[in-house]
């Protein structure tokens, strides 16, 4: 198969998802049944995606597997294995997603082994891959990424009037060699005093993101260390950048994401899911993020990217206006292609038959398809391993 391929993706229902979002932007009815979380775009063994094959839909993992050099390129496929490096989705948020980090490289690869290697070991890891992680908004999107200025987040717990926050204030008070402490005390805060200390600040009136958090949270301690993140709003093409042990969580909106391949995620909080606060501490990285928004780069007229300092991904949008002339698609490598606006078409530069892409679609391109184009009026996004 060399030819650009159309490409069903999987919707994942977690809780937090949205019932409108994602049928809006593919023109289903809405709302659904139940939530609509993720729209997975890829190869990860969790929920491949499909391309249509003579008997019926292939997973696309399968067909990597069957010709890593012919679908990877031989580059990617002697640096990766056989397997897309890379995940892409489009995430639509209801309510909020837990708070979490993920591990950076190395960590993964020993944390992962020696969890194989022992039986009695907690289950943190699915893989042996890091997760760096980067958002683009599609609609207004709110998000938490990164510690703040320390004084900042001990001026807003100061503002409950809560005495027995003073530990906790007291450390981030030391800037950012106490945010570890701060966010260890928080974190194991006594339960049978849990709900107590989040009513009283909510009861406070001081802060409307806690009191948020509080209504479906009432007795976790997330709620109060998500006052040590930012609190971004993105506006439709702003992106945030999550790297390795980055605290964050999304609240709100819809966004394509694009990440390293991989399921890694240990959570402190704001979930009905497993939390290992011990593990999160060892991968978080207690340093202040001055500025969480990731400022794009035109390439080209019409092509836009986020540059982030990974090897798995590269993120590129592409605009059609009614006199924009063909484009052609940035990247080489595996390449997979979204429809997010208007009505494009994708095809080989050379002899190939156009895949029409419409809001919520996708299409694959192996390696071995080589130079294409896309024509029409809307917008794509595009993912790709990093030149």
């Amino acid at each position: 198969m060399a030819a650009v391929l159309p490409l069903t993706g999987v919707i994942r229902p977690y809780a937090w998802g949205s019932r409108t979002s994602l049928a809006e932007l593919q023109g289903r009815p809405a709302p659904t049944g139940e939530p609509e979380a993720e729209l997975w775009l890829g190869a990860h063994p969790g929920d491949p995606s499909t391309v249509a094959g003579d008997e019926g839909p292939v997973s696309l993992a399968d067909l990597i597997a069957g010709d890593p050099d012919g679908q990877l390129g031989a580059g990617t496929a002697a640096e990766f294995g056989a397997r897309l490096p890379y995940l892409m989705k489009v995430l639509a948020a209801e309510s909020p997603l837990s708070l979490q980090a993920h591990p950076d490289a190395d960590y993964a690869r020993e944390a992962f082994a020696a969890q194989e290697a022992d039986p009695n070991a907690p289950r943190n890891y699915t893989d042996a891959y890091h997760k760096p992680e980067m958002l683009v908004a599609l609609t207004p999107f709110e998000a938490l990424c990164g510690f703040r200025d320390p004084q900042e987040s001990a001026d807003a717990l100061d503002a409950f009037g809560i005495p027995r926050l003073k530990p906790v204030t007291d450390s981030l008070r030391r800037g950012a060699p106490g945010l570890r402490d701060a966010v260890h005390t928080l974190l194991t805060w006594p339960a049978d005093d849990r709900e107590a200390l989040i009513a009283e600040a909510v009861a406070s009136g001081a802060s409307a993101l806690a009191s948020a958090l509080a209504t479906p949270y009432p007795r976790d301690p997330g709620v109060l260390v998500a006052l040590l993140l930012h609190h971004v709003r993105l506006q439709p093409g702003e992106a945030i950048w999550m790297p390795a042990g980055n605290l964050h969580a999304y609240l709100t909106g819809t966004g394509v994401e694009i990440m390293a391949a991989s399921d890694n995620v240990l959570r402190g909080g704001l979930t009905p899911k497993r939390v290992d606060v011990d593990e999160l501490l060892n991968v978080l990285r207690f340093e202040v993020l001055t500025d969480p928004i990731l400022p794009p780069t035109a390439l080209a007229p019409g092509v836009t990217t986020w540059q982030v300092p990974v090897r798995e991904f590269a993120l590129y949008r592409l605009d059609l206006g009614p006199a924009t002339p063909p484009l052609s698609l940035p990247a080489e490598g595996p390449r997979i292609v979204l429809g997010t606006q208007g009505d494009v078409y994708v095809a080989e530069a050379v002899d190939g038959t156009p895949v029409e892409l419409t809001p919520g679609t996708a299409a694959y391109l192996p390696a071995k398809t080589g130079p294409a184009t896309a024509a029409g009026v809307g917008q794509l996004f595009l993912a790709a391993p990093a030149p």
